[in-house]
């Protein structure tokens, strides 16, 4: 056991959890309307809290032991080997106790699930939300993550095996989440007025504050996945600094030309994109590859939010897709070009060999898309039928803060 990676990745556990709570819940808080703050708090909160459980239970087990290409088994369990009281030894993964790489994958589970809820923002039924992100985790979360990350004894996941790249879940994480949430945003239907009466943010000192502390938990996000306090966090933490500053300036330049004037929301939006952009590709490219993603992640997301959203013709309430999803895929194709050390990338050795490694992040991005499409698509239908999806009329006019809580967060 080497004690400075423990504690990174002790810390980085910390810092993925700082991103959720408070971070994510106050983002997703300042930018619905106040009659519904609580209730996305309320959300992030429990579906966050929900995939922790759901992990230690069989989650983990699934993701993260021997089985065929696509799950793993039951194996682990509740943890079942990771520690054994009667002799006090704690298994290993790679440097540090199993328990703790185990800690650390939970905060990814847990956060993916708890991105989605903002797709469907002021309009979905509390107990269809807890209902859906159960089998979502299952059938949609946990074969990804396996398929992506985990090299066994018996077996290995199918897309890593294939030679995928994604250093902390470009694909597992960010598109898997934006298209649940896409998709959501499509079987609950649009919010009532949407078009017609206005929705903007009722906070964006709060969106602000909400992504700083994303901001500064991302740092263990990506830097965190190097599994240890190695040379290769120090590139994936400098990679997360400049790709989102770079992305903060292009979406806040791309808005200036566009709308005539930058907005909070915007550089605010911006960096969340870089972050999101430079994940798959945060411990795989160099500084400079690292930059022209988070810029790249800026620019189209823009148009992610605007243009592609009119023609999805989706209500994606807190733009879940238009963020996440496309600066998820934009991260993880680029990262196949700017892993090339000629790119200044420690990876791919000739540039001729791109196009193929191209080819490997397409197929990720593609099978993530249809296989987080369909489970969605099923859970949503599923939790539809069991509690319902979506909250009545009545309900939503008067905000789910009250109709579904008891709460009000603003006292007149």
């Amino acid at each position: 056991m080497d004690k400075a990676d423990l504690a990174w990745v002790g810390v980085s556990t910390l810092l993925v959890v700082l991103m959720v709570l408070p971070g994510l819940a106050l983002f997703y808080g300042g930018l619905v309307r106040s009659k519904n703050v609580l209730s996305i708090l309320m959300q992030v909160l429990t579906t966050f809290s929900l995939a922790i459980v759901l992990w230690f239970a069989y989650g983990y087990s699934i993701a993260f032991s021997d089985g065929n290409a696509f799950f793993g088994g039951l194996s682990k369990a509740f943890f079942s080997g990771l520690f054994t009281p009667e002799d006090g030894k704690f298994a290993m993964s790679g440097s540090i106790p199993e328990i703790l790489f185990a800690a650390f994958q939970a905060t990814f589970a847990g956060i993916t699930c708890a991105l989605i809820v903002g797709s469907f923002a002021e309009r979905a039924k509390f107990s269809g939300v807890l209902v859906f992100t159960v089998i979502w985790f299952t059938f949609g979360y946990l074969p990804i993550a396996h398929m992506v990350w985990f090299t066994g004894e018996t077996s290995v996941g199918y897309l890593f095996n294939k030679g995928a790249l994604d250093f902390a879940g470009g694909t597992v994480v960010h598109i898997n989440a934006g298209i649940a949430g896409l998709v959501g945003a499509y079987v609950v239907g649009k919010r009532i007025g949407y078009g017609k009466e206005s929705m903007k943010p009722h906070n964006l000192p709060m969106t602000l504050i909400g992504a700083s502390l994303l901001f500064v938990g991302w740092f263990g996000f990506n830097a965190g996945s190097a599994l240890g306090a190695t040379e290769t966090a120090a590139l994936a933490f400098f990679n997360t600094l400049i790709a989102t500053a770079g992305a903060v300036l292009a979406w806040t330049a791309t808005e200036w030309v566009i709308k005539g004037r930058p907005s909070l929301l915007g550089g605010a939006s911006g960096a969340i994109a870089g972050l999101v952009g430079v994940t798959p590709a945060a411990g795989l490219v160099g500084p400079a590859g690292a930059l022209i993603i988070g810029i790249v992640s800026g620019v189209i997301c823009v148009w992610g939010v605007n243009g592609l959203k009119r023609l999805l013709r989706a209500d994606d309430s807190l733009d879940v897709f238009g963020i996440h999803g496309v600066a998820g895929i934009v991260g993880a194709l680029l990262v196949g070009v700017f892993n090339a050390q000629a790119f200044g990338g420690p990876g791919l050795d000739a540039t001729s060999k791109i196009m193929g490694q191209l080819w490997v992040q397409a197929e990720g991005i593609l099978i993530t898309i249809v296989w987080s499409a369909v489970v969605a698509w099923v859970a949503y239908k599923i939790a539809d039928m069991v509690t319902g999806m979506r909250v009545s009329e009545e309900m939503e006019r008067e905000g789910l803060d009250v109709s579904s809580h008891g709460e009000s967060a603003y006292h007149s």
